[in-house]
């Protein structure tokens, strides 16, 4: 695990058939562990205003905001590449204003890739970040407005199903993205039917997160959901590889204990 991952390599991993794993990390000691459990893909997200200082809305963050994440994460991380999402703003302004925020994530946290989510309808922003010299991680896929189109139940889309038109449409906006220069692929609400047809049409990795599967390249998971560090996890069964949330509150309540009886601290000197 100590080769440190490329582009290249990610592409490489695709052409043998091996899956790409990408976290999604908010602090320097998730993205620390991400690293060293083999990420290929450390990603900042931008639901990191809505899971770290719990605003109403993803499109809430502001640019310098997400760098001071991008930053703490570029910090812990040493293997994997590490990605960060534009805010919402600079795409929907044009390639000018794209660029300016990609350098600004680059020359600011050190980003290896920027992702931009909803890149599909913006192939020319995708195109002119990367003759900049900055890769670029390019999110498309399944939406209600898509599903509306098609006269498919957007709920049952991913997974139902398509017309030949949708699959079309979906293999196309790869391809687009493909080459306007995009080196990996989030396809959201992809399923079994169209995913597989969309990783078969490009060389670039494609992975997903939500309503992704094993039929992509790889998976996108946030570290804190793969843990269960929610905190209403403390009230319910989680179905996550731990509990993390509930082995916290249970070490919170033994310190308060220990504070409120007068004895010595654990890991205090």
């Amino acid at each position: 695990m100590s080769t440190r991952v490329t582009v290249p390599s990610l592409r490489a991993m695709k052409a043998a058939g091996q899956k790409s794993v990408c976290f999604v990390a908010w602090d320097h000691h998730m993205a620390s562990l991400a690293d060293r459990a083999g990420a290929d893909i450390v990603s900042v997200g931008d639901t990191v205003g809505v899971n770290l200082w719990a605003h109403s809305h993803p499109l809430e963050i502001t640019m310098d905001e997400l760098l001071v994440v991008a930053k703490a994460v570029r910090r812990g991380v040493h293997r994997a590449l590490v990605s960060a999402d534009f805010p919402f703003g600079p795409l929907q302004r044009g390639p000018a204003a794209a660029v300016d925020a990609a350098i600004r994530l680059v020359k600011e946290a050190g980003v290896d890739l920027v992702k931009l989510d909803g890149a599909a309808d913006h192939p020319e922003v995708v195109e002119t970040v990367t003759r900049a010299g900055i890769p670029v991680f390019a999110q498309f896929g399944i939406s209600p407005q898509t599903s509306l189109k098609y006269g498919v139940d957007y709920s049952a889309a991913s997974t139902a199903e398509v017309p030949e038109a949708m699959l079309a449409h979906m293999v196309a906006e790869a391809k687009r993205l493909e080459s306007a220069g995009a080196v990996a692929l989030n396809f959201t609400n992809s399923g079994p039917i169209v995913g597989p047809a969309v990783v078969e049409a490009v060389d670039v990795p494609v992975l997903g997160g939500f309503g992704g599967g094993p039929w992509l390249d790889g998976r996108i998971r946030m570290v804190t959901a793969a843990i269960g560090y929610d905190a209403s996890l403390v009230d319910q069964a989680p179905d996550t590889y731990a509990n993390v949330a509930q082995t916290a509150f249970d070490a919170l309540v033994e310190c308060a204990a220990d504070i409120r009886g007068a004895r010595r601290l654990r890991g205090q000197k």
